[in-house]
């Protein structure tokens, strides 16, 4: 028998199993934050007597073991591209009223970076890249930076839609980071429920729609390794004690707190005291067990982040902070210990003249999404991650040796979001789209339109003119991929997309994979 095998039959033995009847263990950052077990800083200790602070299993997940925890909803994760990206175009077609392949002009297509021998109508070759499900353009650097990062099958897992909807420019005052909404529709952790790389109300750089703030969810800063690791620290009883016995120490405990819950005056205090204790250290006994060790969330020690030959990240590429931050983020939220995240990244205010700027952000943005991709696929979790920028940038026409537009200023009428959904389910393959005939497709890729000169029509919808609709239609959506969309009004409070039903299922474009 090893000395752990003793230790633990030792323990056993004196202690004899903990029973506690009607005890449902809390689950969400806000449960523990109404027990009084973790602080705004969400750290995990190893409790003392009467004070205890505890976390959810955050063992690193072996190779496809689907990460089980929080509420089961599938893991979010926004991508904020601070000051006025070019998504639509250049990256992701845009086209008319019937969607992604309804042309627009040359003019149109100049506006969005795009010359003549590039337009789809102009150009000897394809420009229309469909392996994403989502139309990209066959030279967009985005595109070029996602494939860098995934492999061809979990490519072939992934569908996506474009939403043409104006924000404003270069500003944090855009109300259109949804993830409060996505955590009051369901979305949870098993250590936190939200959490953003920047120390902002919003975890990012625009604005949370103001009515779904709620500051006991206020997003968690997590920008680096160190900050994952520094959410769990079960102290040195873990390290001389092991996983098992630093648990039931602390079931030790509780009994020895029994002895003087006895002496608690008989004024009706007693039952309660009995009751808070008791469930508190049965929570921390397994919370300590689970999450005994700092290294089960860091990012640098999972060999699928980093470490092994085909590891999606090498080590260089983690000494860069934009990558460092990514590792960090997607492993919490695709293995669930937290609901939902939010990656913000600066620079995409590239309009200075040159092509080159916005080209290498452009990549960088692809490849921060397919690392997210692939990290779902080599975790077998599914993954929602959704892009938005404030404001967008344009062209006049002038070309530089890239053979592309050169950005020459803020535009916020070519501004668009795009979401991006894999799938880890081996039968039905890709998300399915929601059926429009409308759309030449076939299927809804686009939800509102351009016009024939390259900009949002505003009249197409009630999202394409209001970034906090925008953000609402975000939720609709990762409703609809669990097949709840119908509990939008119940499931988010204060809600502002309009009452009529056949409008609001206009904006959805995804079918449920869940």
């Amino acid at each position: 028998m090893s000395k752990d095998d003793e230790m633990k039959k030792s323990i056993d033995d004196v202690l004899g199993p903990l029973y506690l009847e009607g005890h449902k263990r809390p689950v969400s950052r806000r449960q523990f934050l109404s027990r009084g077990m973790i602080t705004g800083a969400a750290a995990v200790t190893a409790p003392s007597l009467l004070s205890l602070l505890g976390g959810r299993n955050a063992m690193a997940q072996s190779m496809c073991t689907p990460p089980v925890g929080g509420a089961g909803m599938i893991p979010f994760i926004g991508v904020d591209l601070a000051g006025g990206a070019n998504i639509a175009g250049s990256n992701v077609m845009v086209g008319g009223p019937q969607g992604q392949e309804d042309v627009i002009s040359l003019a149109g297509y100049s506006k969005l970076g795009l010359p003549p021998d590039m337009t789809p109508q102009g150009s000897a070759t394809p420009v229309v890249d469909s392996e994403f499900g989502l139309l990209f353009h066959t030279d967009s650097a985005m595109l070029d930076g996602i494939r860098s990062r995934t492999t061809a099958d979990t490519r072939s897992r992934v569908n996506g839609a474009i939403f043409c909807a104006r924000s404003l420019n270069d500003t944090q005052n855009n109300e259109m980071n949804p993830l409060y909404g996505i955590a009051q529709v369901g979305s949870d952790g098993g250590l936190l429920t939200l959490i953003g790389s920047r120390s902002s109300e919003s975890g990012g750089n625009s604005m949370a729609p103001q009515y779904m703030v709620d500051p006991a969810l206020r997003p968690t800063q997590i920008s680096r390794s160190a900050d994952a690791t520094g959410l769990v620290d079960a102290g040195r009883m873990a390290e001389f004690l092991g996983e098992y016995g630093a648990g039931r120490v602390v079931e030790a405990a509780e009994a020895i707190s029994g002895l003087k819950i006895d002496r608690l005056d008989a004024m009706g205090e007693q039952a309660i005291a009995t009751n808070l204790l008791r469930n508190a250290y049965a929570d921390s006994s397994q919370l300590v067990q689970l999450y005994s060790s700092p290294d089960s969330l860091d990012p640098e020690l999972d060999p699928i982040i980093v470490g092994q030959p085909d590891s999606i990240f090498t080590a260089a590429d983690l000494n860069n902070n934009t990558f460092e931050k990514t590792a960090a983020v997607m492993k919490l939220v695709v293995n669930q210990h937290v609901g939902a995240g939010v990656l913000e990244f600066g620079g995409y205010d590239y309009h200075d003249s040159t092509r080159t700027t916005g080209e290498t952000r452009d990549r960088r943005a692809g490849e921060v999404i397919g690392s997210i991709l692939e990290y779902a696929a080599r975790s077998c979790n599914d993954v929602c991650i959704y892009v938005f920028s404030d404001g967008s940038v344009a062209s006049d026409g002038t070309t530089d040796g890239s053979g592309k537009g050169v950005w020459r200023g803020d535009n916020s009428s070519t501004a668009a979001s795009i979401m991006l959904v894999y799938s880890k389910d081996d039968v039905a393959g890709r998300p399915t789209m929601v059926v429009d005939p409308m759309q030449l497709s076939g299927f809804r890729q686009q939800v509102g339109f351009f016009r024939q000169d390259g900009s949002v029509d505003i009249d197409a919808n009630q999202i394409s003119n209001r970034p906090a609709a925008m953000a609402e239609a975000a939720i609709l959506n990762y409703l609809a991929l669990h097949g709840l969309d119908s509990e939008f009004e119940t499931r988010l409070p204060n809600w502002t997309l309009t009452n009529t039903a056949s409008e609001r299922d206009a904006l959805i474009a995804f079918e449920p994979i869940r």
